[in-house]
């Protein structure tokens, strides 16, 4: 295993509309939260890290979008991972011969080794779709991507976290003033569709993080959101959490330890 995830900590192997994964490492479990890549880009993605997909232990899935699952059934039967997913998502996509499946109620919480996982019901526009939150010994991480608008649920069970990467999809203007299409802008901008900037700063007020919380913002989009908007959209938020930063599509985030 390599040095860098020898605490716990995680990072994203990429964060946008082509594709979402966030590794995480927790009281000895890796465990990858979506994965929207080809094997292929997977694999150079854990690379990057000093991993190799043999390191993951477990697959978590939080819905069907294809830049969510679309590399999951792939990896997880080629390094016979076991998959971890909502009954609603089982239903919603039907690539999963040969795949080790582990359905979960999406109301209760569930252990994968010493860690405990706690799925989140959330407003999108899946089947059954849930965030997660993964606690161990030493440390408390979510995984908050893909809802519309925050639920009191979100702020109770989201709070305490010592990492958090959290999305803020688009700014409202740049989405309402773009190239998109009428009905994508309305469904982007929905109660079951994603966050905006805006949105995620109005969370990070209301939800208990401690001041030294690793957080990311990330599932930026890259037609409808700038760096620009970011930095000035979450000023206030980065003088409250000086771990703050920004995942991006190609990218994603280096590892952070906890």
């Amino acid at each position: 295993m390599a040095g860098a995830t020898a605490t716990d900590g995680f990072a994203s192997l990429g964060s946008g509309s082509r594709g979402n994964g966030t590794l995480v490492r927790i009281d000895g479990q890796c465990i990858l939260v979506d994965c929207g890549f080809t094997l292929k880009e997977t694999t150079a993605r854990l690379a990057r890290l000093g991993l190799v997909p043999d390191d993951i232990d477990a697959v978590l899935v939080t819905h069907e979008h294809t830049d969510h699952i679309g590399g999951v059934a792939r990896l997880a039967r080629r390094h016979r991972l076991p998959v971890y997913l909502t009954y609603g998502t089982l239903r919603a996509h039907r690539d999963w011969k040969g795949v080790d499946l582990r359905p979960f109620d999406g109301h209760k919480p569930f252990s994968i080794a010493a860690v405990e996982v706690d799925p989140v019901p959330v407003p999108h526009d899946a089947r059954e779709p849930v965030q997660f939150v993964l606690a161990g010994s030493r440390a408390r991480i979510g995984v908050l991507t893909d809802l519309g608008h925050i639920t009191d649920v979100v702020v109770e069970r989201f709070g305490g976290c010592d990492a958090l990467l959290v999305e803020a999809n688009h700014d409202l203007d740049m989405l309402m003033q773009g190239p998109y299409p009428w009905p994508l802008k309305r469904r982007i901008s929905s109660p079951h569709g994603h966050l905006s900037n805006q949105q995620t700063a109005g969370l990070l007020e209301r939800i208990a993080l401690p001041a030294d919380c690793a957080l990311v913002i990330g599932h930026v989009s890259e037609q409808n959101n700038a760096i620009s908007a970011l930095e000035n959209t979450f000023a206030a938020a980065r003088e409250r959490f000086r771990r703050l930063r920004f995942a991006d599509q190609a990218f994603g985030t280096a590892w952070t330890d906890l």
